[in-house]
């Protein structure tokens, strides 16, 4: 068996997220406990009895789905010795796939997705941007919508999250004009999703531009596991190579279908799910039926990930 572990990024937050798991894993707290030591607010306290809003504010759900993420890591570590061949990680998770490695300190990595929020906010006020699904319709064919659309501003495919679900970023009149002509071009479901900020787009090039900078102060060390970038799906030793792509990542699409197909070519045949829900697990599936796809965010599930893999 050859194991990948992923982590999901924006979206799969929820008040009450791995409430069950830290009731079995200290781990859970305690890595709460340390991200809030680098924030300004507790951050266990906003995902128990915050408000959904407030949590979905991407400069706070960026450092909670990290932390969640490395929480569920970390409880897996204390039970089993088994390590996975690769980590990759969905957009933010791919900061948690890093940390995972050894590559990027928490401590560092909670502060630098804060900020990444905050200057993914600052490049585009809230209303200006949107984000959209487009399902059921191939690859080439959003990506004619969104060249379409580009007349009234940025529009672009974002996110390639498995054959005929991609996502679709950019300025909000040209999303919604994309979402009228998907529905025209027999897309199954087009639909607005509720982010504060379009991400992966052109928009993101002046917060890609703070990051950048914000990553000079940042120690990044050699991987102990290699990491799979959504940007280049490849895997970089360098620190310098892993803050270019860092930065990138911002503008560029999550080449996710590629991610798996990758992980697949190298052997991957179980691919673990570490963090809130199981999105992608459930994209596995749709992806390469030969990769088992589980996910682990309670009790049951970690018991069920062991079972299959081994101590």
């Amino acid at each position: 068996m050859s194991l990948a572990f992923v982590f999901p990024g924006q979206g799969s937050q929820s008040i009450g997220m791995l409430s069950d798991l830290a009731t079995q894993f200290p781990q859970v707290q305690l890595t709460f406990a340390e991200a809030s030591s680098t924030l300004d607010y507790d951050l266990w306290e906003l995902i128990t009895s915050g408000s959904g809003e407030s949590l979905n504010e991407t400069h706070r759900t960026q450092p909670a789905m990290l932390a969640a993420g490395i929480a569920v890591w970390r409880s897996w570590q204390s039970i089993s010795n088994v390590k996975p061949s690769f980590l990759a990680g969905h957009s933010l998770g791919e900061y948690t796939a890093l940390v995972a490695a050894g590559a990027l300190g928490f401590a560092d990595a909670i502060q630098l997705v804060e900020q990444r929020g905050h200057y993914m906010q600052q490049a585009v006020p809230v209303g200006e941007g949107a984000m959209a699904a487009i399902l059921g319709l191939d690859d080439d064919s959003v990506r004619a919508i969104c060249l379409e659309a580009a007349e009234k501003g940025v529009a672009e495919a974002v996110n390639f999250n498995s054959p005929g679900q991609v996502v679709i970023a950019g300025a909000t009149e040209a999303i919604n004009v994309a979402i009228v002509l998907a529905k025209e071009k027999g897309a199954k479901r087009a639909l607005l999703l509720p982010v504060s900020v379009p991400s992966h787009c052109a928009l993101m090039k002046p917060a890609a531009e703070k990051l950048a900078e914000a990553l000079k102060n940042i120690t990044i060390q050699t991987p102990s596991i290699p990491v799979i970038h959504n940007v280049s799906v490849t895997s970089v030793n360098a620190a310098a190579d892993i803050k270019s792509l860092l930065a990138q990542q911002l503008y560029n699409p999550v080449r996710w279908v590629e991610t798996v197909q990758y992980l697949a070519s190298q052997g991957v045949d179980t691919l673990v799910e570490s963090g809130p829900g199981k999105v992608l697990a459930g994209l596995t599936k749709r992806i390469d039926k030969s990769i088992v796809g589980m996910a682990m965010f309670d009790q049951a599930s970690v018991e069920k990930v062991q079972q299959a893999v081994g101590e």
